[in-house]
């Protein structure tokens, strides 16, 4: 059986994350070597180790998040390397933001539960939109009349916000009161934008920019749409069947 050196193994590393499109866990870089020429013991975790040292003062950091190891541009090159993406950034309104910072904070927690605490209807669209993002996804139902779907958030939540578990997330009170949010989450050590805007929802599904960089949450608000005219398929119907009944 023949042995690689440690050189080596930190290259086929290097190579590797380089290659891939999605974070890659030690495991799947244990894969890479044959059974006949493995990986010395420890040898795949020091090159880890030894390629995140080899990024100080580079424009770009090994980082592990939820699904793996990744190499990612630093926030502060972010700016002017994000202009090789041609895409739109994901625009998000107020509402989606607070749906999701609720989930996460709050899992596994039903539709109704975010609504009352929230105070107004969620729009469908806002679930919908957040679970073809890979976001958040049914982990089971809460055990009451109706049998409500629990939601909870994915690892490629994580993956995107840089994140390799949930209590990585900014303490509780670290934010203000949860129905008052503003429309960014501090994540990674990001500040808050100084302006709020009014509670809204969209109802069109927003457009993607799947380019991970280290400013996950920097993504622009949609333009204010009113609470009042984001109600979901239900409330209207029912809205309707009153109005037929009075008249």
């Amino acid at each position: 059986m023949t042995e690689i050196d440690q050189s080596l193994v930190t290259r086929i590393v290097e190579a590797a994350l380089l290659a891939a499109a999605q974070p890659l866990a030690v495991a799947q870089i244990h894969g890479l070597f044959p059974l006949d020429e493995p990986a010395p013991e420890g040898s795949v975790e020091a090159a880890l180790l030894e390629l995140q040292a080899a990024c100080a003062g580079r424009g770009v950091e090994l980082v592990e998040v939820a699904s793996g190891w990744r190499f990612q541009v630093k926030s502060n090159v972010h700016p002017w390397v994000s202009r090789l993406w041609t895409e739109r950034q994901t625009k998000y309104s107020r509402a989606t933001l607070e749906v999701l910072a609720l989930i996460a904070y709050r899992q596994p927690i039903t539709r109704g539960e975010i609504e009352q605490i929230r105070g107004v209807t969620t729009n469908s669209n806002i679930i919908r939109t957040l679970e073809e993002r890979d976001w958040i996804r049914v982990v089971g139902h809460r055990d009451v009349p109706g049998k409500p779907e629990l939601l909870a958030t994915t690892r490629g939540f994580l993956d995107y916000f840089g994140l390799k578990r949930l209590d990585e997330l900014p303490a509780l009170s670290e934010l203000k009161d949860i129905g008052e949010l503003e429309p960014q989450l501090p994540i990674a050590g990001m500040a808050l934008p100084t302006e709020t805007g009014s509670e809204n929802m969209s109802d069109n599904p927003p457009e993607t920019n799947d380019n991970p960089g280290a400013e996950m949450f920097s993504d622009p608000l949609s333009d204010p749409v009113p609470e009042d005219t984001q109600r979901d398929d239900a409330t209207a119907a029912s809205s309707e069947h009153t109005e037929h009944e009075h008249e």
